[in-house]
């Protein structure tokens, strides 16, 4: 008998042993599983700020893109109403002639061109460039000379005010255009890098889950063994109570089939699992 308390004592012993490992392995991964559970929960942090952030320049390039469209609208606006105050110019000055025989102001811009072109052009001596300068200049002083003709036509001066005025409000919404154009397609890149930036990030945070899912199911894992091993224990210390002369709870009286101790003894060496009530058996047949 004293053989099989030996045995179970030693059963005892290394039951203990791996109860404490499993533990030991549970803790250290279970302290993993929530350096990883940090980690998906700060990338997860970040991934909605910069998801928030890039919404935010959506929503800029959006209203941006709405401005452009406006000012496009305002733009191709005033072109027509440029272009129809000039013909209604261009109209004026040819149905009035400043004075008798003079050459109406479209000639006049005609020649001018003409003049421009032949001088970017053509190979000039020096004395027919100074020659050529001369009438260019003539002609626009002529064009002057008419222009401040026709302005003291009352009507022809408020068409050339308000075509003034139709030239410059075409301008600055073309320019208007190009700018708000410009900041839509900033905000626009700033949202698409910020995205790229989310699905990396969300490419990381699902490793990272799989990582903590990994560990968590080896933490489980040692958990189990450890209760296994705990229980283990918890048998054996019945066993070496019963062995010891006291009962185990529930354990009954009647007669029980005689153990061998070799059988036992054999059985417990080899890592079979054997119950309070063969001990007890075994303690029985060894008081007879």
């Amino acid at each position: 008998m004293a053989d099989a308390i030996e045995e179970l004592e030693r059963k005892r012993a290394e039951s203990n042993a791996r109860a404490d490992e499993h533990r030991a392995v549970r803790d250290r991964l279970n302290t993993e599983a929530r350096n990883w559970a940090e980690k998906r929960a700060d990338i997860i942090d970040e991934l909605r700020a910069k998801s928030s952030e890039a919404q935010a320049h959506r929503r800029a390039r959006d209203e941006f893109n709405e401005q452009v469209k406006e000012a496009k609208r305002l733009r191709d606006e005033y072109n027509r109403k440029l272009q129809e105050l000039s013909d209604r110019a261009q109209e004026l000055k040819r149905n009035r002639t400043p004075r008798p025989g003079a050459v109406p102001t479209w000639k006049l811009r005609k020649d001018l061109k003409e003049l421009e072109f032949r001088h970017m052009t053509s190979a000039l001596t020096d004395e027919q460039e100074k020659r050529l300068i001369a009438e260019m200049k003539r002609i626009e002083q002529q064009i002057r000379e008419q222009d401040d003709q026709f302005r003291q036509d009352p009507e022809i001066n408020q068409v050339l005010t308000d075509v003034t005025e139709a030239k410059r409000l075409a301008e600055e919404n073309h320019a208007q255009v190009g700018q708000l154009a410009e900041s839509a397609q900033r905000e626009h890149e700033a949202m698409v890098k910020l995205y790229e930036e989310v699905d990396e990030l969300r490419r990381q945070a699902d490793e990272v889950q799989a990582k903590l899912l990994e560990v968590k199911g080896q933490a489980d894992e040692e958990h189990r063994a450890h209760i296994a091993a705990i229980e283990e224990v918890r048998d054996i210390e019945k066993m070496l109570h019963a062995a010891r002369g006291g009962r185990g709870p529930g354990m009954a009286s009647e007669p029980q089939e005689p153990a061998k101790e070799e059988d036992f003894l054999a059985r417990l060496k080899k890592g079979e699992k054997v119950s309070t009530e063969d001990l007890l058996s075994l303690q029985k047949s060894g008081h007879r």
